[in-house]
């Protein structure tokens, strides 16, 4: 019988680390930006401090709120029925740089597909809970529980945002995995999704750019290729101990998105090898700590809860370092907790708070 414990104070600690590792390199990054643009080198910070504050305080809240009270279908299907309403409503807005990823009232901002991960977590933590012996199944278990994520994901990718659509699939099949789906599904999928993938990205010219830029950026270094060269200087220029605090040169107008997709970077060139490797062992613990209480839980929806969870923040932060690396090609995902950005730290402090109730309650 499950009973109450204290929170897991390496996940809690790591997390606050994390965001205040992040506001400290957004200031860092954006500070001249937002001078050139605003007015003021604290434009950034302040509103990422905000949104870091509102995030803290749902988390808080959230963590103290029994997981279970999630498992209702009331809970469950109005959330993903919310969440399909606002990706269709995003298509409503005016577009930003040729994309609908936003829904904008006044001064706020939102991006609806933040909230699609969460809800594809919940659903499947629901959908699993009392099927998961059943996973062979592929038409009464697998499909269903993959159907919610491939809905999702084809709305998100006619904002076009494929990364996004990506690392949602991603966490569907990592809560699978988790559940006993056999990894030959695993296969099946990603040979169903090939031609998909390939209308989406070498039919698709600009995408096709990344990849011959990811391939070779040199071939291009003012147009495809730069963000990818700029990003490999800075990283490369770091050296072991960095050029220090505020002291990065290719944040000044050279890297593109230096306070959100290539945070990283900055970290790299100011921080150097050792603050760089500290980011990947401070989510390094944060795999392991959810894996730990998601294998340790016997109830089966705390158990895939806890792995979406896990997954999401962990997938992310993986892509996003291996673009700045120049490992994968650029996408628009953020670097989870550390990156500027308003909607997506909020939704990820709030869903980690899950994860923090659930180790409260062991077995």
């Amino acid at each position: 019988m499950a009973k109450r414990v204290s929170v897991d104070k390496w996940l809690f600690t790591v997390i606050l680390l994390l965001v205040f590792l992040g506001l400290i390199m957004v200031f860092s990054a954006s500070a001249v930006m937002a001078r050139e643009r605003f007015g003021s080198s604290y434009s950034f910070l302040l509103r990422q401090l905000g949104w870091a504050g509102a995030g803290i305080a749902a988390m808080l809240v959230v963590m103290n709120i029994d997981y279970k009270q999630y498992r209702r279908s009331s809970i469950v299907f109005t959330f993903l029925g919310l969440t399909c309403l606002l990706l269709v409503g995003v298509f409503l807005f005016h577009d930003s740089h040729n994309t609908h990823r936003w829904i904008k009232l006044g001064p706020l901002s939102f991006q609806p597909s933040e909230l699609a991960k969460p809800a594809i977590i919940l659903y499947l933590a629901y959908f699993l809970e009392s099927r998961w012996q059943q996973i062979a199944d592929w038409k009464h278990v697998l499909l269903p529980a993959a159907a919610p994520s491939l809905l999702l994901a084809v709305l998100i990718v006619k904002e076009p945002d494929l990364g996004t659509a990506v690392a949602c699939m991603a966490i569907t099949a990592s809560v699978l995995y988790i559940a006993g789906m056999k990894m030959r599904y695993l296969g099946y999928g990603l040979l169903a999704s090939l031609l998909p993938l390939y209308l989406l990205i070498v039919r698709v010219p600009w995408r096709w750019h990344r990849i011959i830029a990811f391939l070779d950026p040199w071939k291009d270094p003012q147009g495809h290729g730069f963000h990818i060269i700029q990003s490999m200087i800075a990283v490369s220029t770091g050296g072991l101990m960095g050029a220090g605090l505020m002291e990065g040169k290719q944040k000044l107008f050279y890297l593109p998105e230096p306070h959100t997709d290539f945070i990283y970077a900055n970290i790299a060139e100011e921080l150097g090898l050792w603050g760089a490797v500290l980011v990947v062992i401070l989510f390094s613990i944060f795999l392991y700590r959810g894996i730990r209480i998601a294998l340790r839980n016997q109830d089966p929806f705390a158990r895939f809860f806890a792995t979406g969870i896990t997954a999401m923040v962990v997938v992310q932060a993986l892509i996003n370092m291996s673009v700045v690396l120049g490992m994968m090609p650029t996408k628009g995902i953020p670097l989870p907790f550390i990156s500027y950005g308003g909607s997506s730290l909020f939704i990820t402090l709030a869903s980690v708070g899950v994860l923090l109730n659930i180790t409260q309650q062991t077995d």
